[in-house]
């Protein structure tokens, strides 16, 4: 009574190149992509190379820094703490989330 309609060699074709097209892609996805690991220790600190690369950003927010320096944001966090102690960057407002500063001059 019913089944499935026999294809014809023309559309047995065209499902045959799609199934291949689809392998292909599937082998491309399945190469492992390059994972960038971001950095957890602290940047080496020079002070004046570090405080030239600051004065070229607006903002100086933990994120911002961590990806200018393709750092953890933890990382930046400390970071910019540690140059606040020192006098290179000073507070500018925050919360406890947030926390904006600008280069000291």
């Amino acid at each position: 009574m019913g089944g499935k309609k026999k294809l014809s060699l023309k559309q047995m074709e065209r499902m045959q190149a799609r199934q291949q097209a689809k392998e292909k892609k599937k082998e491309k996805e399945a190469a492992p992509k390059e994972k960038k690991i971001a950095g957890i220790l602290i940047p080496e600190f020079d002070g004046k190379k570090i405080v030239d690369e600051l004065k070229k950003m607006r903002v100086l927010t933990p994120y911002t820094i961590a990806s200018r320096f393709n750092i953890r944001i933890s990382t930046a966090k400390d970071f910019l703490e540690k140059l606040e102690s020192e006098g290179i960057v000073r507070m500018v407002s925050g919360n406890h989330t947030l926390k904006i500063y600008e280069v000291a001059a």
